[in-house]
């Protein structure tokens, strides 16, 4: 399928995007926090959401090339609503994975109208000292520099453990070809979601909801999901699924999240 890597220069800032698929909907997607850029991947991502084609028209964004020392998630929430914007979308469904999906939910809540459907996936409200004690972890081996060790530590929080250790020496691998630059940024960005909390706005949030979760998430604890039930009550729209044995990163390793979202966006005209 073909596809193109774009970027887009808004408010003094840069972003890059992966484009792709030909449906006349929109369909954002956001990412979680990342050692490196995920655009590089462009070709393995195309791949895993062929069939989102024919409906959407697919945006994923990368965070901003250059972040300012302190940079929390609504920052980058923002400067991705600049960006969309600069591109004319409208009326998008958006999808945000981990911190894409914190994301996710500040642009639900304070661009409702920007916002047609909402997928979040092995994400939070709020995030407590208890729940940044991972992403403490990493930020100190990315402050000692130690690539493999982030890498690693990541790789086993957020995958299935048969997963990682088939996997265990491509982490090693990719840990070689971190630059310092890239774990600076990674220190900023992982920073950045320390104290999260968009309870007090989930009322905003009127738009179809789809939550995926696995109940014994190592990187996001304390069942978030239920908290973002909790604080959704009011929208009568909205279905948790669970894919327990998928880790962190069900959306992708479980194999039937993607029709999972396929038919929730589908169903909601």
């Amino acid at each position: 399928m073909n596809y193109t890597t774009e970027k887009a220069s808004v408010n003094g800032f840069s972003m890059e995007y992966l484009k792709f698929g030909s449906g006349s909907r929109i369909l954002v997607i956001l990412p979680g926090l990342s050692i490196q850029s995920v655009i590089p991947f462009a070709p393995a991502i195309v791949r895993q959401y062929e069939k989102f084609s024919n409906d959407f028209t697919v945006y994923l964004f990368d965070r901003r090339a250059d972040v300012p020392p302190v940079y929390t998630v609504r920052d980058m929430a923002l400067d991705t609503v600049s960006v969309m914007k600069s591109l004319g979308l409208d009326r998008i469904s958006l999808f945000g994975t981990s911190q894409g999906g914190m994301m996710s939910m500040v642009i639900a809540s304070e661009y409702p109208e920007l916002v047609e459907k909402l997928v979040l996936v092995s994400t939070a409200m709020h995030v407590d000292e208890g729940r940044f004690s991972v992403i403490r972890e990493w930020i100190s081996f990315a402050e000692r520099k130690d690539s493999e060790g982030l890498y690693l530590s990541l790789g086993e929080k957020v995958y299935p453990k048969e997963f990682f250790e088939q996997n265990k020496d491509a982490f090693s691998m990719f840990a070689t070809t971190v630059t310092d630059a890239e774990l600076k940024k990674f220190i900023i960005l992982a920073n950045g979601i320390k104290g999260f909390d968009v309870r007090q706005k989930a009322d905003n949030i009127r738009c179809p909801v789809l939550v995926a979760a696995d109940e014994y998430d190592a990187v996001i604890q304390g069942k978030p999901y239920e908290e973002i039930r909790k604080h959704l009550q009011k929208n009568d729209r909205l279905e948790v699924r669970f894919f327990n044995g998928f880790g962190h990163a069900l959306y992708d390793t479980a194999p039937g999240f993607g029709k999972c979202m396929l038919d929730f966006l589908r169903v909601y005209n």
